[in-house]
């Protein structure tokens, strides 16, 4: 595989477990080989008035030189308007040559489905799906700090040209675990606003006798400057190859700023494959949006209820091989 080749395709796997971490089981996977991918848009999660299945193949070129193949499924749009939402992708695209643009597509439909819910003209009629059960945790949480174990070395330096130097212990927040074939994720999060903050954090989190023996604690931090309208960030893997980046490429498409993320995994002695970033993506995005960082789907379309399954009925899949990508927890 050509070097080119290897980094589309590595950019394309941070994207989809990043899609499948923003947007839960409003995902689907189609064919994980020929990488085609469905995603159902709704105006409202809850109660959807106006609904559309973007169906989305990624080529080898995509997103270096070549947008993604998109087919737009609903039976209500026709005309002008489909190819007024058409020429809208297309458009991002262009304005986006060279970037991951799936969440851009996604969040404009949106946009664009709120809009014509707020119209007067009634929506189509809309079934709705039995929702299936949720999957329940049994796992705790874990318990307070134990402050015994020794802190890790951490391998950056605190900047001192910072105008404002916080060096209040921000407060921790600890997420519901995940647990897929006795390996354990759970993510801790805190505000941070310098880097000292960061240092901080972790080493109060190392005090914890149970997340200082975990197999890796994963972060990545995301701190907004003011004055130079950028962003310090940064992340580690603890040992788990790539893991930090995936976590911060999934904090940037979220768009979330002065806020640090720590996974932590304990492993169970089976492999995971790639489910165990899945994994850490979700737990990452579920405390984000719990915690009130970042806008969930819910919260795009003004609404706060749970993910639906995705549903075939605009006829979008005769293909036996769909299946859920999300690992997500409520």
């Amino acid at each position: 595989m050509a070097e080119g080749d290897a980094g589309s395709d590595q950019r394309q796997n941070e994207e989809i477990e990043a899609m499948a971490a923003i947007y839960g089981e409003e995902w689907c996977v189609i064919d994980d080989c020929a990488k085609i991918f469905c995603i159902r848009i709704s105006d409202d999660i809850d109660d959807p008035k106006w609904t559309l299945c973007l169906q989305v193949m990624l080529p080898n070129e995509y997103p270096g030189t070549a947008p993604p193949v998109y087919q737009l499924n609903a039976p209500w749009l026709q005309g002008q308007e489909r190819a007024d939402l058409s020429n809208s992708l297309e458009e991002i695209y262009i304005q986006n040559i060279g970037e991951s643009i799936l969440y851009l597509w996604v969040e404009k439909i949106r946009d664009v489905l709120i809009q014509k819910s707020q119209m007067t003209e009634p929506g189509p009629d809309v079934k709705k799906k039995t929702e299936e059960e949720d999957i329940e945790c049994g796992d705790d949480l874990i318990l307070a700090c134990q402050p015994e174990n020794p802190v890790k070395a951490l391998d950056f330096d605190v900047s001192e040209n910072r105008t404002i130097e916080i060096e209040e212990l921000p407060p921790i927040d600890h997420g519901i675990p995940i647990t897929d074939r006795r390996s354990t994720f759970q993510a801790h999060l805190a505000p941070v606003v310098c880097p000292k903050q960061v240092k901080m954090v972790l080493a109060k989190l190392y005090e914890n006798k149970k997340i200082a023996s975990a197999t890796h604690n994963i972060y990545a931090y995301r701190i907004y400057c003011e004055d130079k309208q950028t962003f310090l960030q940064d992340c580690e893997d603890d040992g788990e190859t790539a893991a930090g980046g995936r976590l911060l490429h999934l904090m940037e498409i979220l768009n979330v700023r002065n806020v640090m993320v720590v996974v932590s995994r304990w492993y169970g002695g089976i492999l995971l494959g790639p489910d165990r970033f899945k994994h850490i993506n979700n737990c990452a995005r579920n405390i984000l949006v719990e915690k009130n960082y970042t806008s969930s789907p819910e919260e795009s379309s003004k609404t706060l209820g749970k993910n639906k399954k995705c549903s075939w009925s605009d006829g979008l899949s005769e293909n036996p091989g769909v299946s859920i990508c999300s690992y997500v927890l409520k």
